[in-house]
């Protein structure tokens, strides 16, 4: 069963992901320009571009902090629920962050989307829930059973 520490983590770090990929995306506007004569060099030019770029490294940083804050989390909560759930929600973080940034989403469909997300990310964690629960009736009867 997730605890509300852990669904906090892991919203966090879908928070974390998805709220730098548009900034992210912005940030990168002008690499297309960095030329270089060889691949080593060409990377090496790109790599310079990006990291001496503060609107960046910033939004790097902490997309990266969110990748620590995961492999934190991981220790303790449930796998197939900690995949789905970031993966998922950091989805809706970047459409959101997008759109605050003045972003076209995709409208209606986009929409329709975030529900049918919202809803999988729901039954995820109900389903969660519900597995710890039987989970915890079953070692109860079994104690009484076994106690008797």
């Amino acid at each position: 069963m997730a605890t509300v520490v852990q669904m906090l983590c892991l919203l966090l770090v879908a928070a974390l992901w998805g709220g730098t990929n548009p900034l992210l995306k912005r940030a990168t506007v002008g690499i297309e320009h960095v030329k270089e004569g060889s691949r080593i060099s060409q990377f090496l030019a790109e790599v310079k571009f990006l990291f001496l770029n503060l609107k960046y490294l910033l939004p790097f940083l902490l997309n990266q902090s969110g990748s620590v804050v995961f492999y934190i989390t991981l220790a303790t909560a449930d796998l197939s629920l900690a995949v789905p759930t970031v993966n998922s929600l950091s989805f809706l973080f970047t459409m959101l962050t997008g759109k605050l940034l003045g972003e076209d989403f995709g409208g209606k469909r986009a929409v329709l989307g975030m529900v049918l997300t919202m809803l999988g990310v729901t039954l995820c964690v109900f389903s969660s829930v519900s597995e710890a629960d039987n989970a915890e009736l079953i070692n109860m009867t079994h104690s009484r059973n076994s106690g008797h």
